[in-house]
């Protein structure tokens, strides 16, 4: 009698065998031992390829071991161990035992690490509350400076690391991922361009029958006009729950990043690090779960994405447009915006020569909080896409980090605006008159403002001074957003903010780099708590602002601050002149 088994009865029946493996425990794991492991070489087949077991390397880590192996078998003679096999299960006697996930760099033999498995499927286990990190700072420059960098497993010589995750970046200018390269590298990532991951990826979840040990996956950043996408492999099915990689993606912890079965289009040798090209094409599922030692995650489930816009025009013209969908991740979004930004820019704008950038946009959230408002302009002769795509994702990363799980990002719209010119005004006199005044009377604040090619603004405000204001020394400081911001920002950093809201409607206080602000103030001493002034409290007040860990004390207290418009410009500078106040 012959059984004849169709195509995806057969897939589904792969899948129920593989999700009831046995493991091999790794004690009983011995030098000389000879092993099968699976991976995908082409398409989506996965093949087979033979392990010699070398050893084991006890305590590499905090209760971790390491199995040393040798692999055989395919065309693994000539790529070595490739980029993109980093999950590929291992077996002995048809249990599994691990997955490759570590290698030597620049060996002329496929030597391996093998993770046991045991230590993987720990990472179902974990907690899955968002990880709490030291939050960025409003003035950081390198966003991914709280993620945690790889570690290696040997030192010296002997260095054995995780082998580094291919991420394909499609969309994206050469200058852009070159740019970026060295921070990706840094965790662990190799970045490439745009030879995979431009497939579109079907919308419709995939056949979950279809991923299988050893089927090649890719953790999806982005999607849509630009895509980023992390190859890797998997390497157990347990019902539901897949794990994959063998070691960490980039250890955020828990995590909601959408994955996709991939298919390898060819393999490259290379004498650096040989890896395989591979193309995305259907959902299958959420990774959950990235850990030191495996990423794990559910089959069947859609990850919430957030939907990206972002235009851009020249002199108000528009002249392009972006769509994506990014990773909800309060770690990853950030920094896949400021790389999408900088793209957009480099795509559309010229590198060198004069130029300013207007960005304004709207990032909204879940729930109640208020969108956070984005509202700047940047002008330089060089690296001005860089400053851009910094400052326009910072006031995100910082409100993302600081500690509201209920902070989730809805969506991303950013408009941006480029002239091929320096507008750029500096503050360069600032004069008040009369000297002199009373109780009553109006000080007239002239600036004049600065430009390219001799431009030269005017601008003229007005102050009065309060009835019953004490005598003396009465100062008027004209400064640019940025310096006006300083006693703001540090109070935003110096306290904790009591909820989403509060915490977004402070930073959305921040002022703009287009105007200028006259700062009215006296020497006296002054409280500022949750965004308002106290100017020389009474005693009285004084005592419990002074007691209060969220006051923040400073020597000059701001009595009042005007604006000035300069049109659309930037604005810098700082000047202080001084009236006297008379009975």
């Amino acid at each position: 009698m012959v059984v004849r088994i169709a195509v995806p009865a057969a897939l589904a029946l792969a899948a129920a065998l593989s999700a009831q493996t046995a493991f091999y425990p790794l004690k009983d794991v011995k030098p000389g031992m000879h092993a099968t492991g699976r991976t995908v070489f082409a398409g989506d087949r996965v093949e087979d390829f033979q392990v010699e077991i070398l050893g084991v390397l006890e305590n590499l880590g905090p209760k971790q071991s390491l199995i040393l192996c040798r692999l055989s078998g395919g065309p693994l003679e000539k790529t070595g161990v490739m980029q993109g096999m980093s999950g590929s299960p291992v077996y002995i006697d048809g249990k599994l035992v691990g997955a490759v996930a570590m290698a030597f760099p620049f060996s002329k033999e496929p030597i391996a690490g093998i993770r046991p498995i045991e230590d993987m499927v720990r990472v179902g286990a974990a907690p899955s509350e968002p990880l709490r990190r030291t939050k960025i700072s409003l003035a950081n420059a390198d966003l991914t400076a709280m993620l945690p960098r790889p570690e290696e497993a040997l030192s010296g010589d002997l260095r054995m690391l995780d082998i580094a995750t291919p991420v394909w970046f499609s969309g994206f200018t050469r200058q852009a991922i070159d740019r970026f390269a060295p921070q990706l590298r840094a965790l662990g990532l190799e970045p490439r361009q745009g030879v995979s991951g431009g497939g579109r990826v079907e919308s419709k979840m995939g056949d979950r029958s279809a991923l299988q040990p050893g089927s090649m996956i890719s953790v999806e950043l982005m999607s849509g006009d630009m895509s980023v996408g992390a190859d890797g492999t998997v390497t157990h099915v347990d019902h539901d729950k897949v794990y994959a990689f063998g070691h960490r993606f980039l250890a955020v912890g828990p995590t909601e990043l959408p994955f996709a079965r991939s298919e390898v289009l060819t393999l490259l040798p290379s004498v650096a690090s040989s890896f395989k090209i591979s193309s995305p094409k259907e959902w299958m599922g959420t990774i959950s779960q990235d850990r030191s030692t495996a990423i794990a995650g559910d089959l069947g489930r859609r990850a919430r994405m957030v939907p990206v816009s972002i235009t851009v025009a020249r002199a108000g013209q528009k002249v392009d447009g972006y769509q994506m969908q990014m990773a909800n991740d309060r770690f990853l979004s950030p920094f896949l915006m400021q790389i999408a930004v900088f793209s957009v820019i480099d795509s559309t704008e010229r590198a060198l020569g004069a130029a300013t950038y207007g960005i304004r946009g709207e990032i909204e959230f879940q729930g109640g909080a208020p969108p956070l408002k984005l509202n700047n302009m940047y002008a330089g002769d060089a690296n001005t896409a860089m400053q851009v795509s910094l400052s326009a994702v910072i006031p995100l990363a910082y409100v993302l980090q600081s500690g509201f799980s209920s902070l989730q990002v809805k969506s991303v719209a950013l408009d941006i605006d480029s002239f091929d010119e320096k507008k750029e005004l500096q503050i360069d006199q600032v004069e008040a008159s009369p000297h002199e005044v009373r109780p009553g009377e109006k000080v007239k604040i002239n600036a004049v403002l600065v430009g390219e090619n001799g431009a030269e603004v005017r601008r003229t405000s007005y102050y009065e001074v309060p009835v019953g204001a004490p005598t003396g020394p009465l100062y008027f400081t004209v400064a640019d957003g940025n310096v006006a911001n300083l006693s703001e920002v540090r109070q935003i950093l110096g306290s904790t903010p009591h909820s989403a809201e509060q915490l977004v409607a402070t930073v959305n206080k921040l002022r703009t780099n287009t105007k200028a602000y006259v700062r009215v103030w006296r020497p006296d001493p002054n409280f500022q708590l949750e965004g308002e002034d106290f100017p020389d409290p009474p005693p009285s007040l004084a005592l419990i602002l002074g007691a209060s860990p969220a006051a923040m004390q400073t020597r000059n207290a701001k009595i009042a601050e005007l604006e000035i418009s300069a049109g659309d410009a930037v604005i810098s500078g700082v000047k202080t002149v001084q009236v006297e106040v008379k009975e």
